[in-house]
């Protein structure tokens, strides 16, 4: 990854006339919000989309809209292709070796529990252990727990510092020979942390044990090599990366996808169909049953085109400069405690006030016009951890600006004039 906190290219990134460009490509940033200009810092939760990702969709459905795949007729032969087109589109996008690495779902929380149900009731069994971290999305946590549960397998829990770091060495400690899957996410949706995946499907590898990474927090912030970083299967939804909700990605190395069974079963993923037997088809084929998300697979072909123009490089150095901007801003409140301080981070500020509620601070700034999430962000069990029921959570994305920041901290100081 390449945001990291301690890295701030200050001379890079995007000029302030690029900007002013690129927030204009956004036609929901000129709203008002209570009569107040919106300040949106809630791109951890869901991105903004950019009037190209709004136009394909349209586009689609006003000119190519049928259902694809086998269709003899020019709509749906369009159809197909722009829906292939996608596929080859986020397969440069991760690096992958072959399109057919490439399977579309509903999001990430679908591609997690696809590899739970279809990988995992095949490889994993009574007594065999999975490893998770402290500061999982429940998405990484319950599809676990529920194959363990059916399974009588065991959850093994790699533990973090106060600093919300992956403890490598405990980690390690954690690999044995009953070890027969990790499931680890690459940037943390509440603290931001950055996790060092190379070196943790290494050590994995080590022991010949696979390895997926829920990447829906770091592919939109820096550039992602699934060939590079080795692992064996990588997830990420398409709403975080200004692209349609109802769309994600599951990347896996052909040869366990080609070995994994079907998922669900219906039109599609099959080759033939009698009452005696199935046979299926191939990849990806096999795992999209059913009419697929047609439109919001161009809608992220078309979101991945606008950040590839944009630069991945580009947008983490900005991103970068942000939150160390907002970083040193949000430290000079008093009584505001950050949440989420490792060395390698990615643009979250998640902070705690003395005395105030996150769900008050988020209704307070919600008045003057700020966007952020307040609650625990689908990590209870990180929440436990750092002892506290929730936190407020800004988080930046590439159209943010530091007089977003200002705003946000103007706003904070409005929050502790009500509570003093």
């Amino acid at each position: 990854m390449s945001i990291i906190a301690s890295r701030i290219h200050h001379d890079e990134g995007i000029s302030d006339t690029n900007l002013r460009k690129i927030r204009e490509d956004f036609p929901i940033l000129s709203r008002k919000v209570h009569g107040q200009p919106l300040v949106y810092l809630d791109n951890a939760a869901t991105a903004q989309k950019p009037q190209v990702v709004i136009d394909a969709i349209k586009q689609h459905y006003a000119s190519n809209n049928a259902n694809i795949h086998r269709g003899v007729h020019l709509l749906s032969q369009s159809a197909t292709e722009a829906y292939e087109a996608s596929r080859r589109t986020v397969q440069r996008f991760l690096h992958a070796a072959d399109p057919s690495e490439i399977v579309f779902v509903r999001g990430a929380t679908e591609a997690i529990n696809l590899v739970a149900q279809s990988y995992g009731r095949k490889h994993i069994g009574a007594g065999d252990e999975i490893i998770l971290s402290e500061m999982e999305h429940h998405s990484n946590i319950v599809p676990w727990q529920m194959l363990c549960e059916e399974k009588g397998a065991r959850l093994r829990i790699a533990p973090i510092n106060d600093d919300g770091e992956l403890i490598l060495d405990q980690f390690e400690k954690l690999l044995n020979s009953r070890t027969k899957f990790v499931s680890m996410i690459h940037v943390s949706n509440a603290l931001g942390t950055v996790n060092p995946i190379g070196k943790l499907v290494e050590m994995a590898h080590g022991w010949n044990v696979p390895i997926l990474v829920d990447g829906s927090q770091a592919v939109v912030h820096g550039k992602v090599d699934v060939r590079a970083l080795d692992c064996d299967f990588y997830v990420f939804s398409g709403h975080k990366l200004y692209g349609p909700t109802g769309i994600g990605v599951l990347y896996g190395k052909h040869e366990l996808l080609d070995a994994m069974p079907p998922y669900q079963g219906g039109g599609d993923m099959i080759r033939s169909v009698t009452f005696a037997k199935t046979t299926y088809n191939d990849l990806p084929y096999k795992f999209e049953a059913g009419t697929p998300h047609v439109a919001g697979a161009v809608g992220l072909g078309s979101a991945i085109d606008y950040v590839n123009a944009i630069g991945l490089e580009e947008i983490a150095a900005h991103e970068d400069e942000l939150l160390f901007y907002g970083t040193e801003a949000l430290q000079s409140v008093p009584g505001l405690r950050l949440i989420g301080t490792a060395k390698e981070k990615a643009s979250v500020l998640s902070f705690v006030m003395e005395g105030i509620h996150p769900h008050d601070i988020g209704t307070i700034l919600d008045r003057q016009g700020i966007a952020i999430r307040t609650g625990h962000h689908c990590t209870q069990p990180l929440m436990q951890r750092l002892g506290i029921p929730a936190t407020a959570r800004a988080s930046l994305a590439v159209y943010n600006t530091r007089a977003e920041i200002d705003a946000l901290v103007t706003g904070i100081y409005k929050v502790k004039e009500v509570f003093d």
